[in-house]
């Protein structure tokens, strides 16, 4: 996972030049759930058919003109290493920002599915 690799393949879209923001997400694991439990690692699954729809459906958002993703999936990763590079770009901040925050959401709540190991 490298995100200057991303940043570089969206700079490549013929339509770079009216671009405005590129927003980046990097997911990290962390050390303790949300529930405060301490974690050791988790891996992830990704639906990609699901991914892609998504990703097809935000890429028609009014001033969008890329967005890249890239999951750490089906494997152990332990707390620090990236799970999600996610990233937008678009005309301007309102557009951008909605979208990245809207797509994570979706992401993360509809074709994601984490398994965390905890340390007790």
């Amino acid at each position: 996972m490298n995100i200057n690799r991303m940043l570089e393949s969206i700079k490549q879209n013929p339509d770079f030049e009216k671009v405005g923001m590129v927003l980046c997400h990097n997911g990290v694991v962390r050390a303790t759930s949300r529930n405060g439990r301490r974690v050791d690692g988790l891996r992830v699954t990704v639906d990609h058919p699901g991914l892609e729809q998504i990703v097809s459906r935000q890429k028609q958002k009014p001033g969008i003109f890329d967005i890249q993703v890239e999951i750490a999936e089906n494997r152990d990763l332990a707390v620090g290493e990236d799970v999600m590079l996610l990233a937008v770009a678009g005309d301007i901040r309102e557009n951008v920002i909605a979208v990245l925050a809207e797509t994570l959401d979706l992401i993360k709540t509809t074709v994601t599915a984490k398994t965390e190991y905890f340390v007790d």
